[in-house]
């Protein structure tokens, strides 16, 4: 499986240590469907471009920023293409999705996008399964979603850390995320026992506060380590990680070097 760490310019270095494919964090989707690109190193090359919808305009001119990125591509010798989509679905995002995947896969590179726009991916993409769930099994998950896409060697792990906090009873299955330094208060404050649901894949305890009990779901290097096996198993093709996600456990998640 391959394993690529997300990162943005000010990161690169740190996490190039581990040897690990990059996808560079570095673009958005600019007016008039422009690419525009935060400041790399010169000398950035190979690895993944990573595109940004966040507050994008509208793609009018799906073609135009299709050739930005394949020009970029070209121009660092990215293998692909990473579509870093956080805004609600859109025809335009889906559309300019679809076209690059097929402009990609004519030069022998790859796009990866996330599972919303698999309707996009044809034969010519990669499709991203979060990792991150709070109900139900894991390797079901996994498994179901390469029934659904074509097969596992067309999917890829997106691996999302988990620190959660859930009020109980949980129904809506949404809890509140916690940053590194509110996981650690609170484990600090608890000390509870903690426990490994194999469903899940990840750790977990309780706690009461208020007279209301919680319930925190987290990972760890084990965790993500055992979900990264889990992929593979199944026949995923690769995984993307966060470097901030993981930048305080990568030591322990294996290096290339």
């Amino acid at each position: 499986m391959q394993l690529y760490l997300a990162v943005t310019p000010g990161e690169a270095r740190e996490a190039a240590q581990y040897g690990r494919t990059l996808a560079h964090v570095a673009y958005r989707i600019g007016s008039g469907s422009t690419l525009l690109r935060q400041n790399l190193n010169l000398q950035t090359q190979g690895g993944l471009l990573s595109v940004s919808d966040r507050e994008a305009p509208p793609i009018g001119d799906p073609d135009a920023l299709c050739a930005a990125v394949l020009r970029e591509c070209g121009r660092r010798s990215y293998t692909g293409a990473l579509l870093d989509f956080e805004e609600p679905l859109q025809q335009d995002r889906l559309e300019f999705a679809r076209r690059l995947g097929q402009a990609l896969s004519a030069g022998q590179r790859t796009l990866y996008l996330p599972e919303r726009y698999a309707q996009a991916a044809g034969n010519s993409a990669v499709v991203l399964v979060c990792t991150a769930i709070s109900g139900g099994s894991l390797s079901q998950r996994l498994q179901e979603a390469a029934d659904a896409h074509g097969g596992a060697s067309r999917l890829a792990l997106d691996v999302q850390r988990l620190r959660m906090d859930f009020h109980l009873p949980a129904r809506s299955g949404e809890g509140e995320p916690l940053d590194e330094e509110q996981f650690r208060q609170l484990m600090e404050r608890e000390s509870p026992p903690v426990f490994f649901s194999q469903e899940l894949c990840a750790r977990y305890f309780t706690y009461t506060r208020n007279g209301e009990l919680h319930f925190v779901l987290f990972d760890d290097a084990d965790t993500i380590s055992q979900k990264l096996r889990t992929g593979a198993g199944i026949g995923f093709s690769a995984a993307f990680l966060m470097w901030p996600e993981v930048k305080d456990i990568m030591g322990k998640l294996g290096s290339k070097n």
